[in-house]
């Protein structure tokens, strides 16, 4: 029988395995690919943006490589005088420092079309992209949509949520009281609020370090193990953390009888076709489910049968016949 300790909590994933998709610049929504509950890919589109912003980049980043190309010429120019010694040193750094820093510039707006997803070598060939892809950057569920064909949305709004549910745990929550039991490799079993009758069994894998205030307990992450059904996080879970494995004597809560403050069970004895019920003190230790730890309180032989169940009625019973015996 086990030692456990109740916990309950909620079904979770790890932080890298949900994403919330955004948009780094203001614009409409132009489509949207998703629904919630879809599977998507990595890399999937699951909405398209268009806006006057998105067309201004492009033009803005073309402006800035062709004026960038001019520059590098310039500069191979001064740079071929001054090397052939009839061309000003004053002439051919400020050639170069100009280059540069049309780089730069070249480089930092072909930085905003990669987050865009607009392709840098497609705008230099002239192709100005008039709508751009939102694009899932995990494996998972949609699970919210949050927008809508032709909202505006500002830069860094939440637009739609992505998780992998592969990746979904128990995440429980243990009182301060308990925590010293709790570790890691311990085994969960737990039930899931909303799918009733089914029992999970989970690993503890991780035993956080800081206390949640009201209620005072700390967060306990545990890897499922027979991972069945829509699991899916948020969900709220019941739980026990089996604490110990040692060894003690136990028997069902129904084979347990209480006199007053003492309790009893009933051992069993075949006797030709009837059988014959004695009662044996013992005294009551920690409820594992339906069963409770004993001890009895005199040496019992070892192949004593007891009875399982019925211990009132057999209480009962043998307490009319005391009441008949002493008439």
């Amino acid at each position: 029988m086990s030692g456990y300790v109740e916990a309950n909590g909620q079904l979770e994933v790890p932080p890298q395995n949900e994403a919330t998709i955004t948009t780094v610049v203001g614009a409409n929504v132009v489509s949207i690919e998703v629904i919630e509950g879809d599977k998507v890919r990595k890399g999937q589109t699951v909405a398209y943006l268009s806006h006057p912003n998105i067309i201004e980049k492009q033009t803005d980043y073309l402006d800035a490589f062709s004026n960038s190309q001019f520059l590098k010429k310039e500069y191979e120019r001064q740079k071929t005088l001054y090397d052939a010694g009839v061309g000003s040193g004053a002439n051919f750094q400020k050639a170069e420092a100009k280059y540069q820093a049309s780089r730069s510039k070249v480089n930092g707006l072909e930085a905003q079309l990669q987050q865009l997803s607009i392709s840098s070598s497609g705008v230099r060939n002239g192709t100005i992209y008039q709508r751009v892809s939102l694009r899932s950057p995990i494996e998972g569920f949609v699970q919210k949509v949050e927008i809508k064909t032709g909202q505006y949305v500002d830069p860094q709004t939440d637009l739609i949520e992505i998780v992998d549910t592969h990746h979904v745990h128990a995440d429980l929550m243990v009182f301060e009281k308990d925590v010293h039991k709790v570790k890691e490799g311990q085994k969960v079993v737990f039930n899931v609020q909303s799918i009733p009758g089914k029992e999970l069994i989970a690993e503890i894998y991780s035993v956080g370090k800081t206390f949640e205030q009201n209620p005072k307990a700390i967060h306990v992450h545990a890897e499922i193990e027979n991972k069945e059904g829509n699991l899916i996080p948020g969900m709220y879970i019941q739980g026990r953390i089996q604490t110990e494995n040692t060894q003690t004597k136990a028997m069902p809560e129904a084979a347990i009888a209480a006199d007053g403050e003492r309790f009893f069970v009933f051992s069993a004895e075949k006797e030709g076709e009837d059988w014959s019920f004695k009662p044996i003190e013992v005294t009551k230790g920690t409820h594992d489910g339906d069963w409770i730890a004993i001890d009895f309180l005199s040496e019992q032989e070892p192949n004593t049968q007891y009875a399982v169940n019925n211990a009132y009625y057999l209480m009962a019973e043998l307490k009319k016949g005391e009441a008949e015996h002493s008439h």
